[in-house]
């Protein structure tokens, strides 16, 4: 439905558009004017009043996936109200409508599919693409969030039960980084799935084949991303959880041509190197006096590992002593030159060494002062590998970033370091007492970078994002951890203050891209209030929206 056309909505048509829809607090001049004397309950709410109501059903569910499908339903039928809740508290609710709680969603999306959301764009358009795109009602998409659902938070693929990741993921632009909700779609990719399990099941929503050949895939890919040059010239499409060697090809592909985005790897790397260059604050060194060992050498990994040498290359550090300071293993040992297996992204990080499967014994070698866990192998930091961590550094940096199973708990890792490491994980845990001293353990979780990048992108309307971008996104998050937070271990901002740090990363985003001639619009004199001006606000708009005057 065309904006114009919501604009002569009357009645129980209007009750049933989730974008105009207020329910109860539709007033009595506006219930009078729009037909809907009759329709509703006599008693006029205000917005506050509808979400106190939200909030006690929240309250009385069982489980966080029960809360996410009663939001599900609430985003489908009042998406203000919906919106209103999320951005009240984002620290509570962040891990109901993404991670942890979706990596369940998405287990069973078909099974809990209830109305459209975003768009199936399958193999068999293929040469109508953008055709299938103007079907889309609305004209400025700023934001497209694709998946093939190829690598979804450990679950492998599974297929078009992806399409709750690109869901979730611009919903967090939203609530998190006050991205207008109206300028984004998700999209899912469906190119079948290798997960024969699902293509058995009767209630699966996907195409029931295997993945095409490369070839095959490269020339789909390429028709869409051409289509949304076409039909929305100022979109940014961030790829999102597509199968590791894919995510790599395309984003070198496409970084250079199209406004595009990769938060599997851009997005981790960046979020990393701002828990780091807290961590490194803390202890007072540099990060090109670091040795970083990597477990998992997958897209993540890699994403990070160039990140890092970027950024120890404004350290003064060369491209190969930067590389030499990283190291990697994965589930068939140590990368290194003897395997056959690696790809031309891997070989970067594979030095001389004798092979092994030990990863204590390439700690005992490497003498690592970062231990980063991307493996999907949920507790593989064992107590005798955090002991050897915490044997050869006062303060070991250990990051297990695994979701939804990190390679160890922060409880662990602060019992097994004697309180020494400075540690984060992909998933919050709560605050951990070890006598006398409280610690708080930080999330190296993608949402606290890629909505100021987007509110950033969508205020000043850059043609590419480049490394420098993702750095200065990394730096604008690190710095907005107090010192007195720094004493208490802490590496991110408080999740509770999500919003104003990410309007803050945004405010420093666009004075880089100002500064460096990457904006495509004037610079304001005010910045900041620029884009405060922009950002979404979760409230009932004025009747003349509603009824076209």
């Amino acid at each position: 439905m065309t904006s114009s056309d919501r604009q002569s909505l009357r009645g129980t048509a209007l009750l049933t558009d989730p974008f105009l829809n207020r329910g109860t607090a539709f007033t009595a001049d506006e219930r009078r004017a729009l037909g809907l004397e009759g329709l509703l309950p006599p008693q006029v709410e205000t917005l506050e009043r509808q979400a106190e109501r939200v909030m006690a059903h929240l309250d009385a569910k069982p489980t966080d996936l029960e809360r996410y499908i009663y939001l599900s339903a609430l985003v489908d039928r009042n998406e203000t109200l919906f919106y209103k809740v999320l951005m009240s508290d984002p620290a509570r609710f962040v891990p109901i409508v993404y991670a942890p709680t979706l990596g369940e969603v998405c287990k069973s999306f078909s099974h809990l599919y209830r109305r459209p959301r975003g768009m199936y764009i399958s193999l068999d358009m293929k040469g109508r693409i953008a055709e299938v795109l103007r079907n889309w009602p609305a004209p400025d998409v700023r934001f497209l969030c694709v998946t093939t659902g190829g690598r979804i938070l450990g679950l492998g693929d599974i297929g078009a039960n992806g399409m709750g990741i690109p869901i979730g993921k611009l919903q967090l632009y939203t609530a998190c980084g006050a991205v207008p909700p109206h300028t984004t779609l998700p999209v899912q990719l469906d190119i079948g799935t290798t997960n024969a399990a699902l293509r058995a099941d009767p209630l699966y929503l996907g195409l029931r084949r295997e993945p095409p050949p490369e070839a095959e895939l490269d020339a789909f890919v390429e028709e869409f991303v051409a289509a949304v040059q076409e039909v929305f010239p100022a979109c940014c499409i961030h790829f999102e959880d597509w199968k590791g060697t894919d995510a790599i090809r395309y984003l070198e592909r496409y970084r250079d041509r199209v406004l595009c985005y990769n938060d599997d790897i851009q997005g981790t790397a960046s979020v990393t190197l701002a828990g780091l260059v807290t961590a490194l604050r803390i202890k007072g060194e540099q990060l090109a006096d670091q040795t970083f060992l990597f477990l998992g050498a997958g897209s993540s990994a890699l994403g990070t590992s160039d990140l890092l040498v970027t950024a120890m290359e404004a350290e003064g550090l060369t491209v190969a002593e930067a590389r030499s300071r990283i190291v990697m293993m994965d589930v068939k040992g140590l990368v290194e030159p003897s395997r056959t297996d690696l790809t031309d992204e891997q070989r970067r990080y594979a030095h001389a060494a004798a092979p092994t499967r030990d990863l204590l014994e390439t700690i005992r070698r490497v003498r690592p002062s970062v231990l980063i866990g991307v493996s999907t192998a949920g507790g593989a930091f064992t107590q005798p590998v955090v002991e050897l961590m915490a044997e050869i550094n006062a303060r070991p940096i250990i990051f297990p970033l695994s979701i939804p199973r990190p390679e160890c708990t922060a409880e662990q890792a602060y019992g097994w370091s004697d309180g020494r490491a400075l540690y984060a994980a992909g998933i919050q845990f709560p605050q951990v007492m070890r006598g006398d001293m409280v610690f708080r353990p930080g999330q190296a979780n993608n949402f606290y970078i890629f909505p100021g990048l987007g509110l950033a992108v969508y205020a000043t309307r850059p043609h590419l994002i480049t490394d420098g971008l993702i750095i200065e996104a990394a730096h604008a998050l690190a710095d907005q951890v107090s010192p007195s937070a720094q004493a208490r271990g802490m590496l991110y901002p408080p999740q509770s203050q999500i919003l104003e740090v990410e309007v803050t990363s945004a405010c420093r985003l666009a004075e880089y891209l100002f500064a460096n001639g990457m904006a495509a619009v004037a610079r304001p004199d005010d910045i900041r209030a620029w884009i405060e001006g922009m950002c979404y606000s979760a409230e009932y708009g004025a009747i003349e929206a509603v009824a076209g005057g």
